[in-house]
């Protein structure tokens, strides 16, 4: 998915940031330098939502804000996207307040952030759940490239990994290593032989993610879809925003985006996973 033209005028600039914060283990934080205004639909429950992404001053963090919510109390409105706030995450990420509030489906935007060094920003939902937009991250990158970013006058803070982790569940595991520049080395493996194994080893430098994981799809599978939607979820899924796999054909008009585009999207949302630790890893 390429760039609109009235975007790539900002590209380079937003690249020229990208390469310095891969060098650097401190520098300015960064907000976006206007106000965004996204329609879409909700992935899972299917509710047409409006999100409005904000500037915010150095140290807010990602900070998302239910404006549907019959309150004036941002102990009950706001909703840090911190990891102590997750709450779920069956088949999307959510987080959630003291007060109960919740936002879901919080990881590709989460992804862009992280892709383009965005420390601080407000985002305003009118609903429960993230718009999906087209199932990548392409959509919001775009237009923050559009808008640009202002560099606040406080520095980054960043996370510096002392010590393996790792955390494994039967034949699935996750584990991070320290070293000196981030990275993502992500395999997947699916009984569809459409998908079957694929393997990915990805630095995110040079603008890399602009073009190489943004434009990354969600997916999932046909047969699934009557299940999952008994369970109350994908009841905004459509061919316009994931790649739907049915036995060994893509159903997506279009077809892939690239012929690796599922494991370029798992590194996408690992990308908005690790964004939870609130400061770049």
């Amino acid at each position: 998915m390429g760039l609109t033209r009235r975007a790539t005028s900002n590209v380079d600039a937003s690249v020229a940031r990208l390469m310095r914060s891969s060098n650097l283990t401190r520098f300015d934080q960064q907000t976006i330098a206007d106000e965004i205004v996204f329609h879409g639909v909700g992935v899972h429950t299917g509710a047409d939502v409006g999100m409005r992404l904000k500037p915010a001053n150095a140290d807010t963090g990602i900070l998302f804000r239910r404006t549907d919510l019959n309150s004036e109390l941002r102990s009950v409105t706001d909703v840090a996207a911190h990891i102590d706030n997750v709450c779920d995450n069956q088949l999307a990420t959510s987080i959630m307040n003291t007060a109960r509030t919740q936002v879901s489906t919080i990881e590709h935007l989460m992804a862009a952030f992280h892709g383009l060094d965005i420390d601080d920003a407000v985002v305003e939902l009118d609903g429960p759940e993230v718009p999906i937009m087209d199932g990548s991250a392409a959509p919001f990158v775009e237009r923050i490239l559009e808008v640009g970013v202002d560099v606040l006058p406080a520095p980054r803070r960043v996370i510096r990994l002392i010590r393996t982790v790792e955390v494994v569940d039967g034949e699935r595991f996750a584990r991070l290593d320290p070293a000196d520049r981030f990275s993502i080395d992500c395999g997947i493996e699916y009984d569809a032989p459409i998908v079957a194994k694929q393997r990915l080893d990805f630095t995110p430098h040079n603008g890399a993610f602009i073009s190489e994981i943004g434009p990354a799809r969600t997916f999932g599978f046909a047969e699934d879809v009557a299940r999952l939607r008994d369970l109350g979820l994908v009841r905004g899924g459509s061919l316009e925003n994931a790649i739907v796999v049915s036995g060994v054909r893509v159903l997506n008009a279009g077809g892939l985006r690239y012929a690796d585009e599922f494991v370029r999207h798992k590194v996408l949302d690992c990308m908005g996973y690790l964004y939870l630790l609130g400061a770049p890893l």
